[in-house]
């Protein structure tokens, strides 16, 4: 779903990421015609980077409770 709005709607991405600053810096990329190319495959990739981080977390966080489980 977010890849998607990360196609259609570039600057509602950031917002819904967190990322204000770079959702009015797509906003005003997506005003031109020329910047709505660019503005979407920036979006694309911070989806993109946004899921690597969060998977990166998930096996962090699993891998901190092995090693407190040993500890016990």
């Amino acid at each position: 779903m977010r890849l998607l709005i990360a196609l259609l709607l570039p600057c509602l991405t950031f917002f819904m990421l967190g990322r204000p600053l770079s959702g009015a810096a797509a906003l005003i990329l997506q005003c031109t015609v020329i910047g709505w190319a660019p503005a979407a495959l920036w979006a694309l990739h911070t989806v993109n980077q946004h899921k690597t981080e969060q998977e990166l977390e998930g096996a962090l966080s699993r891998s901190y409770m092995r090693r407190r489980s040993r500890l016990i």
